[in-house]
Protein backbone atom coordinates (compact mmCIF):
# COMPACT_ATOMS: atom_id res chain seq x y z
CA UNK A 1 0.00 0.00 0.00
CA UNK A 2 1.20 3.47 -0.88
CA UNK A 3 0.65 6.38 1.54
CA UNK A 4 0.06 9.99 0.55
CA UNK A 5 2.30 12.26 2.61
CA UNK A 6 1.77 15.13 0.17
CA UNK A 7 -1.82 15.60 1.29
CA UNK A 8 -2.44 18.87 3.14
CA UNK A 9 -4.54 18.25 6.26
CA UNK A 10 -6.10 21.29 7.92
CA UNK A 11 -5.19 21.10 11.61
CA UNK A 12 -6.61 24.48 12.59
CA UNK A 13 -9.44 24.55 15.11
CA UNK A 14 -8.49 21.13 16.48
CA UNK A 15 -6.79 22.55 19.61
CA UNK A 16 -3.48 21.75 17.92
CA UNK A 17 -0.65 23.19 19.99
CA UNK A 18 1.37 23.60 16.82
CA UNK A 19 -1.29 25.35 14.72
CA UNK A 20 -3.82 26.93 17.09
CA UNK A 21 -1.56 28.38 19.79
CA UNK A 22 1.05 30.28 17.80
CA UNK A 23 -0.25 33.59 19.16
CA UNK A 24 0.53 32.45 22.71
CA UNK A 25 4.07 31.35 21.85
CA UNK A 26 5.13 33.75 19.09
CA UNK A 27 2.86 36.76 19.50
CA UNK A 28 1.53 36.25 15.98
CA UNK A 29 -1.51 34.24 14.91
CA UNK A 30 -0.92 34.03 11.16
CA UNK A 31 2.51 32.35 11.11
CA UNK A 32 3.31 29.10 9.34
CA UNK A 33 4.24 26.69 12.17
CA UNK A 34 7.23 24.39 11.73
CA UNK A 35 8.20 24.20 15.37
CA UNK A 36 6.54 21.66 17.74
CA UNK A 37 7.96 18.16 17.14
CA UNK A 38 4.86 16.52 15.79
CA UNK A 39 4.12 15.89 12.12
CA UNK A 40 1.31 17.07 9.87
CA UNK A 41 0.57 13.55 8.61
CA UNK A 42 -2.23 11.20 9.56
CA UNK A 43 -1.31 8.14 11.58
CA UNK A 44 -1.27 4.80 9.74
CA UNK A 45 -4.79 3.76 8.62
CA UNK A 46 -4.62 0.55 10.68
CA UNK A 47 -4.14 2.67 13.79
CA UNK A 48 -7.09 4.88 12.91
CA UNK A 49 -9.24 1.81 12.26
CA UNK A 50 -8.31 0.27 15.61
CA UNK A 51 -9.13 3.51 17.42
CA UNK A 52 -12.44 3.91 15.57
CA UNK A 53 -13.42 0.37 16.46
CA UNK A 54 -12.78 1.05 20.15
CA UNK A 55 -14.66 4.37 19.98
CA UNK A 56 -17.68 2.60 18.52
CA UNK A 57 -17.78 0.24 21.50
CA UNK A 58 -18.93 3.23 23.52
CA UNK A 59 -17.74 2.22 26.99
CA UNK A 60 -14.48 3.82 28.06
CA UNK A 61 -13.94 2.57 31.59
CA UNK A 62 -10.67 1.74 33.27
CA UNK A 63 -8.62 -0.74 31.29
CA UNK A 64 -5.47 -2.74 31.64
CA UNK A 65 -2.84 -3.63 29.10
CA UNK A 66 -3.25 -6.99 27.36
CA UNK A 67 -0.33 -9.28 26.70
CA UNK A 68 -0.43 -8.31 23.01
CA UNK A 69 0.47 -4.76 24.04
CA UNK A 70 3.72 -5.93 25.63
CA UNK A 71 4.43 -8.41 22.85
CA UNK A 72 4.19 -5.61 20.28
CA UNK A 73 6.90 -3.65 22.12
CA UNK A 74 9.11 -6.72 22.56
CA UNK A 75 8.79 -7.65 18.87
CA UNK A 76 9.43 -4.08 17.72
CA UNK A 77 12.60 -3.81 19.79
CA UNK A 78 13.85 -7.12 18.42
CA UNK A 79 12.99 -6.43 14.79
CA UNK A 80 13.93 -2.75 14.57
CA UNK A 81 16.78 -2.47 17.04
CA UNK A 82 18.08 -6.01 17.51
CA UNK A 83 17.41 -5.72 21.24
CA UNK A 84 15.94 -8.65 23.12
CA UNK A 85 13.90 -7.42 26.07
CA UNK A 86 11.38 -9.04 28.42
CA UNK A 87 7.92 -8.05 29.55
CA UNK A 88 8.96 -7.50 33.15
CA UNK A 89 11.41 -4.77 32.07
CA UNK A 90 8.59 -2.64 30.63
CA UNK A 91 6.62 -0.01 32.54
CA UNK A 92 4.05 2.27 30.91
CA UNK A 93 4.18 6.03 31.50
CA UNK A 94 2.11 8.99 30.29
CA UNK A 95 5.07 10.35 28.33
CA UNK A 96 8.85 10.39 28.17
CA UNK A 97 9.18 13.75 29.93
CA UNK A 98 7.08 12.72 32.96
CA UNK A 99 9.10 9.49 33.06
CA UNK A 100 12.40 11.39 33.14
CA UNK A 101 11.09 13.44 36.06
CA UNK A 102 10.03 10.25 37.84
CA UNK A 103 13.45 8.67 37.28
CA UNK A 104 15.20 11.71 38.72
CA UNK A 105 12.98 11.65 41.79
CA UNK A 106 13.27 7.90 42.28
CA UNK A 107 16.98 7.40 41.60
CA UNK A 108 18.75 10.56 42.77
CA UNK A 109 18.73 12.80 45.84
CA UNK A 110 18.33 16.59 46.18
CA UNK A 111 21.48 18.47 45.12
CA UNK A 112 22.85 15.49 43.19
CA UNK A 113 24.44 16.56 39.91
CA UNK A 114 22.95 15.47 36.58
CA UNK A 115 24.71 15.97 33.25
CA UNK A 116 23.14 17.05 29.96
CA UNK A 117 24.78 17.59 26.57
CA UNK A 118 23.64 20.83 25.01
CA UNK A 119 22.16 22.04 22.79
CA UNK A 120 19.51 19.54 23.83
CA UNK A 121 15.79 19.01 24.38
CA UNK A 122 14.93 21.74 26.87
CA UNK A 123 12.58 19.81 29.25
CA UNK A 124 15.73 18.06 30.51
CA UNK A 125 16.75 21.32 32.20
CA UNK A 126 13.38 21.72 33.90
CA UNK A 127 13.33 18.10 35.08
CA UNK A 128 16.66 18.60 36.83
CA UNK A 129 16.18 22.07 38.29
CA UNK A 130 12.52 21.78 39.28
CA UNK A 131 13.26 18.61 41.24
CA UNK A 132 16.05 20.21 43.24
CA UNK A 133 18.99 18.62 41.46
CA UNK A 134 22.02 20.45 40.03
CA UNK A 135 22.41 20.83 36.28
CA UNK A 136 25.86 20.16 34.82
CA UNK A 137 26.36 21.07 31.18
CA UNK A 138 28.68 19.09 28.92
CA UNK A 139 28.22 20.89 25.56
CA UNK A 140 28.60 19.03 22.30
CA UNK A 141 31.41 20.12 20.01
CA UNK A 142 31.52 20.41 16.22
CA UNK A 143 34.41 18.68 14.46
CA UNK A 144 34.62 17.92 10.74
CA UNK A 145 31.15 19.38 10.26
CA UNK A 146 29.68 16.95 12.78
CA UNK A 147 28.40 17.28 16.33
CA UNK A 148 30.29 15.06 18.75
CA UNK A 149 30.40 14.36 22.47
CA UNK A 150 33.16 16.16 24.35
CA UNK A 151 34.41 13.21 26.40
CA UNK A 152 37.47 15.05 27.75
CA UNK A 153 35.36 17.79 29.28
CA UNK A 154 32.79 15.25 30.46
CA UNK A 155 35.38 13.43 32.53
CA UNK A 156 36.68 16.72 33.92
CA UNK A 157 33.22 17.79 35.10
CA UNK A 158 32.37 14.57 36.93
CA UNK A 159 32.84 14.57 40.71
CA UNK A 160 31.54 12.55 43.65
CA UNK A 161 28.18 14.36 43.52
CA UNK A 162 27.55 13.42 39.87
CA UNK A 163 24.96 10.66 39.83
CA UNK A 164 23.25 10.68 36.44
CA UNK A 165 23.52 11.69 32.79
CA UNK A 166 20.56 12.24 30.46
CA UNK A 167 21.39 11.02 26.96
CA UNK A 168 19.37 12.14 23.95
CA UNK A 169 19.65 9.37 21.35
CA UNK A 170 19.09 10.15 18.50
CA UNK A 171 19.88 13.70 19.49
CA UNK A 172 17.29 16.47 19.41
CA UNK A 173 17.92 19.05 17.98
CA UNK A 174 21.21 18.33 16.17
CA UNK A 175 20.10 15.05 14.55
CA UNK A 176 23.07 12.87 15.52
CA UNK A 177 22.65 9.10 15.60
CA UNK A 178 25.38 8.06 18.02
CA UNK A 179 27.79 5.37 16.87
CA UNK A 180 28.60 2.23 18.81
CA UNK A 181 32.07 3.61 19.53
CA UNK A 182 30.68 6.83 21.00
CA UNK A 183 28.06 5.06 23.09
CA UNK A 184 30.60 2.52 24.36
CA UNK A 185 32.95 5.31 25.44
CA UNK A 186 30.10 6.98 27.31
CA UNK A 187 29.20 3.70 29.04
CA UNK A 188 32.84 3.19 30.10
CA UNK A 189 32.94 6.64 31.68
CA UNK A 190 29.66 6.01 33.50
CA UNK A 191 30.86 2.63 34.79
CA UNK A 192 34.13 4.12 36.02
CA UNK A 193 32.28 6.87 37.90
CA UNK A 194 29.16 4.92 38.94
CA UNK A 195 26.78 7.15 36.99
CA UNK A 196 23.27 6.15 35.94
CA UNK A 197 22.22 6.68 32.31
CA UNK A 198 18.78 8.01 31.47
CA UNK A 199 18.41 7.47 27.72
CA UNK A 200 15.67 9.35 25.86
CA UNK A 201 15.30 7.29 22.68
CA UNK A 202 11.94 8.63 21.53
CA UNK A 203 13.32 9.41 18.03
CA UNK A 204 14.95 5.98 17.64
CA UNK A 205 12.75 4.79 14.76
CA UNK A 206 13.44 7.75 12.49
CA UNK A 207 16.99 7.05 11.37
CA UNK A 208 18.15 7.44 7.78
CA UNK A 209 20.11 5.35 5.31
CA UNK A 210 23.65 4.61 6.38
CA UNK A 211 22.92 4.89 10.10
CA UNK A 212 21.55 2.59 12.77
CA UNK A 213 20.09 3.37 16.14
CA UNK A 214 21.73 1.38 18.93
CA UNK A 215 19.91 1.30 22.29
CA UNK A 216 22.70 2.11 24.70
CA UNK A 217 21.41 -0.51 27.16
CA UNK A 218 21.93 -3.21 24.52
CA UNK A 219 25.70 -2.69 24.33
CA UNK A 220 26.76 -4.83 27.27
CA UNK A 221 25.70 -6.33 30.58
CA UNK A 222 27.25 -3.35 32.36
CA UNK A 223 25.32 -0.88 30.17
CA UNK A 224 22.10 -2.79 30.71
CA UNK A 225 22.47 -2.69 34.50
CA UNK A 226 22.87 1.10 34.73
CA UNK A 227 20.54 2.33 31.98
CA UNK A 228 16.90 3.41 32.06
CA UNK A 229 15.58 3.70 28.51
CA UNK A 230 12.51 5.70 27.54
CA UNK A 231 10.70 5.19 24.22
CA UNK A 232 7.30 5.81 22.63
CA UNK A 233 5.55 5.52 19.27
CA UNK A 234 4.58 9.19 19.50
CA UNK A 235 7.23 10.75 17.23
CA UNK A 236 7.40 7.76 14.90
CA UNK A 237 3.70 7.47 14.12
CA UNK A 238 2.48 10.97 15.05
CA UNK A 239 0.38 9.89 18.04
CA UNK A 240 1.91 12.17 20.69
CA UNK A 241 -1.50 13.44 21.80
CA UNK A 242 -2.38 9.98 23.11
CA UNK A 243 0.21 10.36 25.89
CA UNK A 244 1.53 6.82 26.02
CA UNK A 245 5.21 5.96 26.46
CA UNK A 246 7.18 3.26 28.21
CA UNK A 247 10.36 2.62 30.13
CA UNK A 248 12.68 -0.35 29.68
CA UNK A 249 14.61 -1.08 32.89
CA UNK A 250 16.47 -4.42 33.05
CA UNK A 251 18.00 -3.75 36.49
CA UNK A 252 15.59 -5.12 39.09
CA UNK A 253 16.56 -2.63 41.82
CA UNK A 254 16.33 0.42 39.57
CA UNK A 255 13.04 -0.85 38.13
CA UNK A 256 11.58 -1.37 41.59
CA UNK A 257 12.47 2.16 42.69
CA UNK A 258 11.13 3.68 39.48
CA UNK A 259 7.89 1.69 39.59
CA UNK A 260 7.34 2.54 43.23
CA UNK A 261 7.40 6.24 42.37
CA UNK A 262 5.29 5.64 39.24
CA UNK A 263 2.64 3.75 41.20
CA UNK A 264 2.66 6.14 44.15
CA UNK A 265 1.68 8.91 41.76
CA UNK A 266 -0.84 6.65 39.97
CA UNK A 267 0.71 7.42 36.59
CA UNK A 268 1.08 3.91 35.20
CA UNK A 269 -2.49 3.29 34.08
CA UNK A 270 -2.18 5.01 30.67
CA UNK A 271 -5.39 5.41 28.66
CA UNK A 272 -7.46 3.13 26.47
CA UNK A 273 -6.67 4.84 23.19
CA UNK A 274 -2.95 5.23 23.79
CA UNK A 275 -2.69 1.53 24.58
CA UNK A 276 -4.56 0.54 21.43
CA UNK A 277 -2.59 2.97 19.27
CA UNK A 278 0.78 1.72 20.51
CA UNK A 279 -0.07 -1.91 19.83
CA UNK A 280 -1.44 -1.08 16.37
CA UNK A 281 1.54 1.10 15.46
CA UNK A 282 4.07 -1.59 16.34
CA UNK A 283 2.03 -4.40 14.83
CA UNK A 284 1.00 -2.85 11.51
CA UNK A 285 3.08 0.31 11.03
CA UNK A 286 6.39 -0.92 9.59
CA UNK A 287 5.55 -0.31 5.92
CA UNK A 288 4.05 3.12 6.69
CA UNK A 289 7.23 4.01 8.58
CA UNK A 290 9.49 2.96 5.70
CA UNK A 291 7.58 5.23 3.33
CA UNK A 292 7.54 8.05 5.88
CA UNK A 293 11.32 7.94 6.24
CA UNK A 294 11.76 8.08 2.47
CA UNK A 295 9.48 11.10 2.34
CA UNK A 296 11.31 12.82 5.20
CA UNK A 297 14.66 12.14 3.55
CA UNK A 298 13.40 13.79 0.37
CA UNK A 299 12.25 16.79 2.43
CA UNK A 300 15.69 17.02 4.00
CA UNK A 301 17.41 16.88 0.63
CA UNK A 302 15.04 19.51 -0.73
CA UNK A 303 15.77 21.81 2.22
CA UNK A 304 19.53 21.38 1.95
CA UNK A 305 19.51 22.10 -1.78
CA UNK A 306 17.15 25.07 -1.40
CA UNK A 307 19.29 26.64 1.29
CA UNK A 308 22.52 26.01 -0.60
CA UNK A 309 21.07 27.66 -3.71
CA UNK A 310 18.96 30.45 -2.23
CA UNK A 311 20.06 31.01 1.35
CA UNK A 312 23.82 30.40 1.60
CA UNK A 313 23.90 32.60 4.71
CA UNK A 314 22.12 29.81 6.62
CA UNK A 315 24.23 26.81 7.58
CA UNK A 316 23.03 23.34 8.56
CA UNK A 317 24.51 19.92 9.15
CA UNK A 318 22.53 17.11 7.52
CA UNK A 319 20.75 15.12 10.23
CA UNK A 320 21.31 11.39 10.57
CA UNK A 321 17.96 10.94 12.29
CA UNK A 322 14.79 12.76 13.47
CA UNK A 323 12.68 15.11 11.33
CA UNK A 324 14.30 18.19 12.86
CA UNK A 325 16.86 20.43 11.17
CA UNK A 326 19.21 22.64 13.15
CA UNK A 327 19.67 25.90 11.25
CA UNK A 328 22.57 28.28 11.97
CA UNK A 329 21.80 31.96 11.27
CA UNK A 330 25.12 33.34 12.58
CA UNK A 331 26.37 34.52 9.20
CA UNK A 332 23.44 36.92 8.90
CA UNK A 333 25.15 38.92 11.67
CA UNK A 334 21.85 39.67 13.38
CA UNK A 335 21.00 39.68 17.07
CA UNK A 336 18.61 37.10 18.51
CA UNK A 337 15.89 39.73 18.55
CA UNK A 338 16.57 40.64 14.93
CA UNK A 339 16.39 36.98 13.87
CA UNK A 340 13.03 36.72 15.65
CA UNK A 341 11.86 39.85 13.86
CA UNK A 342 13.00 38.45 10.52
CA UNK A 343 11.35 35.05 10.91
CA UNK A 344 8.20 35.82 12.89
CA UNK A 345 7.26 39.33 11.83
CA UNK A 346 8.54 39.40 8.25
CA UNK A 347 8.66 35.81 7.03
CA UNK A 348 5.68 34.78 9.19
CA UNK A 349 7.32 31.44 9.97
CA UNK A 350 7.45 29.91 13.44
CA UNK A 351 10.58 27.92 14.32
CA UNK A 352 11.93 26.91 17.74
CA UNK A 353 14.44 29.38 19.11
CA UNK A 354 17.89 27.85 19.53
CA UNK A 355 18.57 29.33 22.97
CA UNK A 356 15.74 27.17 24.35
CA UNK A 357 18.10 24.21 23.91
CA UNK A 358 20.84 25.69 26.08
CA UNK A 359 24.48 26.47 25.41
CA UNK A 360 25.33 26.11 21.74
CA UNK A 361 21.87 27.17 20.64
CA UNK A 362 22.72 30.82 20.13
CA UNK A 363 21.72 32.14 16.66
CA UNK A 364 20.16 28.78 15.76
CA UNK A 365 16.58 27.78 15.02
CA UNK A 366 15.01 24.32 14.86
CA UNK A 367 13.00 23.53 11.73
CA UNK A 368 10.46 20.67 11.65
CA UNK A 369 10.32 19.12 8.17
CA UNK A 370 7.63 16.59 9.13
CA UNK A 371 5.07 18.16 6.83
CA UNK A 372 3.85 17.99 3.22
CA UNK A 373 6.37 19.34 0.71
CA UNK A 374 4.17 22.32 -0.20
CA UNK A 375 4.21 23.52 3.41
CA UNK A 376 7.98 23.24 3.54
CA UNK A 377 8.36 25.01 0.18
CA UNK A 378 6.19 27.88 1.37
CA UNK A 379 8.14 28.26 4.62
CA UNK A 380 11.53 28.33 2.89
CA UNK A 381 10.27 30.78 0.27
CA UNK A 382 9.01 33.10 3.00
CA UNK A 383 12.38 32.99 4.75
CA UNK A 384 14.22 33.68 1.49
CA UNK A 385 11.96 36.60 0.68
CA UNK A 386 12.38 38.10 4.16
CA UNK A 387 16.20 37.83 4.05
CA UNK A 388 16.48 39.23 0.55
CA UNK A 389 14.12 42.09 1.39
CA UNK A 390 16.30 42.83 4.43
CA UNK A 391 19.26 43.30 2.12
Amino acid sequence: MSYDFDRIIDRKNTASLKWDYTKSFFGEKDVLPLWVADMDFKAPPEVIEALNSRVEHGVYGYSGKPNNFYESIINWMNKKHNWQITKEWISVTPGVVPAINLAILALTEPNDKIIVQTPVYFPFFEAIKNNGRKLVNNPLIVEDNKYKMNFKELEEKIDEDTKMIILCSPHNPVGRVWSQKELSRLVDICIENDILIISDEIHSDIVYKGYRHIPIASLSQEAKERTITFMAPSKTFNVAGLSTAYSIIPNRELRSKFNERLNTMHLGLSNIFGTIALESCYTYGANWLDQLKSYLESNIEYTINYIKTNLPEIKLIKPEGTYLLWLDFKDLELSEEEIDELLIKKAKVALNKGTMFGEGGEFHRRLNIGCPRRTLEEALYRIKKAIHTKK
